[in-house]
């Protein structure tokens, strides 16, 4: 009887072998999956809360990094910020789950639109990076008179409201339809993929392209005019004896700078050889026609002469300066657009490469129905596109010396 029972259990064995040994692989594969998933969601989850976190921190305590750019990255990083606690919990436990959606679709269609609204968010502040040093290269001078922290925040806000207003039809009921699944979390109306990849993506994408074109072309011809320009008027020593090479003339100040041509003497000071009205002539300012050690009195003005058709005592002293002190400190001004420069071919690299891959698909599944797409493809663009959330920081502060010597002041207070 022993002996019958083990050879029923034998053909048991034998005849429901395969299909029992198919759904214990399927099993295990779907737990390695889910392991793998569980790891990576919380890697990626904890390196864009570091990294974005620090981003917001530094600039809110290192003043040398409170520019108007930077305004634009704080708000990039606020954007992935949300990002990893709002979405990535939610989309890592799906994919734990192999795909499944098992709570509520009311939580689903928030997820969808805050997926929509904060992916969209942080590709406009990208475009509005690329916008504010495309200004700052093609009209350097108003960009630092002019660009005051007003235009800054117009533009953050208009990147979050068209944000929002692209997310909005999800929250709307949009993505209620007849027949759909409960089991799956995922944009139901096929012309809103459309309207919200166009949105997101296809638009702002050729237009961050062509701006860091232009960048990058307005920074070239600067610099081979500066170089031509050091080149053209570099002083040349001579080879042999003959007389010294004169010296430059003293600078001269604009004809529009409100300076008097003789001031009235102050009490102590001593009279000028032309008149008991007038002082000598300050070196540098031009001579008046009562003698070459004097210039004539200065005529009777009203109390405020500068106030509508002088420039301001910022420009006086700046124009006074010597011309390799102007030349110096207009090369630290494009200095910092050249760093820009060398940093655009990443930013333009890391974004086409996290973003293209899962717009390409997405909008690919909405206008071909018929196109099998497997949801590993699908899964896989998806982390791709998050995965950019957490080189940001990389790309916008580790490439850049002021925020590298401040991550790293905070490491060590860290540790």
């Amino acid at each position: 009887m022993g002996n019958r029972s083990t050879a029923d259990a034998d053909g048991l064995l034998a005849g429901r072998g395969p299909d029992a040994v198919a759904a214990a692989g399927a099993s295990a594969g779907l737990a390695g999956q889910g392991a793998a998933a569980l790891v990576g969601g919380v890697l990626l989850i904890g390196a864009v809360l570091a990294g974005n976190s620090l981003v917001c921190v530094s600039v809110a305590t290192e003043r040398a990094l409170q520019t108007p750019t930077n305004s634009f990255i704080v708000s990039l990083a606020a954007a992935d910020l949300l990002l990893a606690l709002l979405v990535l919990p939610l989309f890592v436990y799906s994919e734990v789950q192999g795909g499944a959606w098992l709570l509520s679709p009311r939580l689903c269609d928030a997820l969808m639109a805050m997926d929509v609204m904060l992916c969209t968010a942080s590709i406009f502040n990208l475009c509005a990076i690329s916008v504010d040093r495309f200004v700052a290269v093609a009209v350097p001078l108003r960009y630092n008179r002019q660009g005051g922290s007003r235009r800054q925040l117009l533009l953050i806000g208009a990147t979050w409201l068209l944000s929002a207003a692209v997310a909005a039809p999800v929250l709307c009921g949009l993505n209620d339809v007849r027949g759909r699944d409960p089991a799956v979390c995922r944009l139901e109306d096929r012309d809103y993929v459309v309207y919200s990849s166009v949105c997101s993506f296809f638009l702002p994408c050729p237009l961050m392209l062509l701006l860091y074109w232009a960048t990058f072309r307005g920074l070239q011809r600067w610099e081979v005019a500066r170089r031509a320009k050091l080149h053209g008027r570099a002083p040349r020593r001579p080879s042999g004896p003959g007389p010294p090479s004169p010296t430059p003339p003293a600078p001269r100040l604009p004809q529009d700078l409100c300076v008097p041509d003789c001031a009235p003497p102050a009490p102590g000071l001593p009279r000028g050889p032309c008149g008991p009205d007038c002082v000598p002539a300050a070196p540098g300012l031009p001579r008046g026609p009562c003698g070459p050690d004097c210039t004539p009195p200065a005529p009777v003005l009203p109390p405020d002469p500068c106030a509508s058709n002088c420039a301001p005592p910022d420009a006086v002293r700046a124009a006074a300066l010597p011309p390799q002190t102007r030349r110096r400190r207009r090369a630290k001004i494009t200095g910092r657009e050249r760093k820009a420069m060398r940093v655009l071919p990443v930013v333009v690299g890391a974004f086409l490469l996290c973003w293209t891959p899962f717009f390409v698909v997405h909008i690919t599944q909405a206008l071909c129905p018929a196109c099998s797409v497997p949801p590993r493809l699908v899964s896989a663009v998806t982390w791709l596109g998050y995965v950019n959330s957490a080189l940001n920081p990389v790309i916008y502060t580790v490439f850049n010396a002021e925020f590298r010597n401040v991550f790293r002041k905070a490491l060590r207070a860290c540790c």
